[in-house]
């Protein structure tokens, strides 16, 4: 069986755009070539959002948004649904619990539930999952 993991927007993002790549991003990229990724549902939502800013802000083409959609359509990242009630109860209470917003709480609770490493660059996150004992994923000895 692959290695599984939660991957969070701010490592997926990162492979959009080529001024925010680092090697952690790129690594993590490379590990899902014989790894699984999940995702909570407010997922594709975070990308699109994301995306179109960019195309707003002259940032990406609608060219490259399509091949990046493309890219990612190609990866095994499996999107975990919720319930609405879920996501108003328990995610709001992890997020308030630690000083999270809602969306970077998702990630946590997915991870915590699945009991999955988590892939993220956001410092708050990171810090957020060592203190919910959730381990940061190190593609370098899993992939």
């Amino acid at each position: 069986m692959s290695t599984r993991f939660v991957v969070d927007n701010s490592v997926v993002m990162a492979w959009c755009f080529e001024d925010e790549g680092n090697s952690y991003a790129e690594a993590v990229l490379e590990s899902l070539e014989s790894c699984e990724a999940f995702v909570p549902a407010i997922w594709p939502l975070e990308v699109g959002n994301v995306l179109l800013a960019a195309e707003r802000k002259k940032r990406l083409s609608r060219a490259a948004i399509a091949r990046f959609l493309v890219l990612l359509g190609g990866l095994p990242i499996t999107v975990e649904q919720e319930t609405p009630e879920r996501m108003l109860k328990e995610i709001v209470a992890l997020a308030r619990e630690q000083g999270l917003s809602t969306y970077d709480a998702s990630y946590l609770d997915l991870a915590m539930r699945l009991d999955l490493p988590l892939a993220t660059l956001d410092v708050s996150l990171a810090k957020a999952a060592r203190k919910s004992q959730v381990p940061a994923f190190e593609p370098f000895r899993d992939s």
